[in-house]
């Protein structure tokens, strides 16, 4: 006999449905109590549990097996998120590996990620006091105007290395411009997820691109990216150029994908500063996994927590990215210029607001003599908070706030 078709089927009634709902809650109930059973006894040492735990346990071995895989999986993620630093000896001795390998790179790609920022007292993201790190633990998060951060040793470092022709190019996942602001040309820069001080009008063919001395992202989310000021030549808005978790960077500039999957394929060195790389592996296209094993580009990896590229690396450097920086610039006797505020690039590449437009944001501005940044006067009414919402870092990442699914 043929089974009846889907159109011919009953549809329940509304007292089997009631049925096969309170069955379904009363399952899930058993299975919180027996959960909460086994992993009582669980935490018991062996010499505590009576025989009747140990009956219950036999009784539920698939819940026992559940629970230690758990455990396990805890573990594991406690392990990698731990920072781990090596001590002065082996610091030294790994960093005049790395140097030795930067001397002979044929073309020395690095990759930054938040790391090389946290001496600008920029947030890092997974780290133990990171934005992620704190969502995760139902912390909330705000930040302060990030305007006012400025080019740390590394990024200062990695500038006087492509000036030396040592770095070819850099791929930066991180949006606070301290790159550009270093004054690494821009041509040898990939901002993958955007700048916060870069404007775009779209509508113009190509899009024409402003560069501002605030950050431009106040008013800007995830898949909401207009600035609400408009283009002088054609009038359309302004969007910025970030790049949040779920969308897909088509920019050419800042984003410059052209100029990092360039550099990619010729790496022979990729040297990874301050990143998880929880992100950059997904970036195929970055790693030359087209290639066979033995032509890839070697990998030098410096952060304090464990990357999913640990096992490819040639060497893992467990230091800060500054501490790890000023030894390798000594080894290659190379001197590190300090940032000066005055000779930042920002100041030359950007574009005054026009007429009207000077009231359309509430951050900071920077200004090319220290002390004085002045904050442009909000609406009246508005106060402003010390604590900046808001913009690439504080709105748009609503992965880390997702609730976790209760079990079942």
């Amino acid at each position: 006999m043929e089974a009846p078709s889907a159109a011919g089927r009953v549809a329940p009634s509304r007292a089997e449905r009631k049925a096969q709902e309170r069955e379904q809650i009363l399952e899930r109930e058993k299975r919180r109590k027996t959960l909460k059973l086994v992993s009582r006894i669980l935490k018991k040492s062996e010499l505590e549990r009576t025989a009747e735990d140990a009956d219950e346990l036999r009784r539920h071995e698939d819940t026992v097996r559940e629970l230690c895989t758990r455990q396990l999986r805890r573990s594991i993620l406690k392990r990698k998120q731990e920072e781990v630093f090596d001590d002065a000896e082996e610091l030294r001795r790994k960093v005049s590996q790395l140097a030795v390998a930067v001397r002979g790179a044929r073309h020395l790609v690095v990759y930054t990620g938040a790391g090389i920022s946290t001496a600008a007292s920029i947030p890092d993201y997974r780290g133990p006091n990171g934005l992620w790190t704190q969502l995760q633990k139902g912390r909330s998060v705000s930040t302060s105007d990030l305007s006012a951060a400025e080019p740390t040793l590394t990024h200062m470092s990695i500038r006087m290395l492509h000036k030396e022709k040592l770095v070819q190019h850099v791929v930066s996942q991180n949006c606070d411009g301290l790159h550009l602001r270093s004054g690494l040309p821009r041509h040898a820069l990939s901002e993958l997820h955007g700048n916060m001080f870069m404007e775009v009008c779209t509508s113009c063919s190509p899009a024409r691109e402003y560069v501002r001395l605030f950050d431009v992202t106040e008013r800007t989310a995830l898949r909401r990216h207009g600035t609400s000021r408009r283009c002088p030549q054609c009038g359309g808005e302004l969007r910025d150029t970030i790049v949040h978790f779920g969308e897909r960077g088509t920019l050419e500039q800042p984003l410059n994908w052209k100029g990092a999957m360039e550099a990619a394929a010729k790496a022979d060195v990729i040297l990874c500063l301050g990143s998880s790389l929880k992100v950059l592996k997904k970036y195929t296209c970055l790693w030359c996994m087209n290639k066979s094993t033995d032509k890839r580009p070697k990998l030098y990896i410096v952060n304090l927590q464990w990357t999913p590229k640990d096992d490819l690396a040639t060497l893992k450097i467990h230091a800060k990215c500054d501490d790890a920086m000023r030894l390798l610039m000594q080894e290659l006797d190379i001197t590190i210029p300090p940032y000066v505020k005055a000779e930042d690039p920002i100041f030359r590449l950007a574009t005054p607001l026009r007429p009207g437009e000077e009231n359309s944001h509430t951050r900071k501005v920077i200004s090319p003599s220290a002390g004085q940044e002045d904050c442009v006067s909000a609406p009246k009414g508005t106060a402003l908070s010390a604590a900046v919402q808001g913009g690439w870092f504080g709105r748009g990442y609503s992965k880390g706030r997702r609730k976790r699914k209760t079990s079942t």
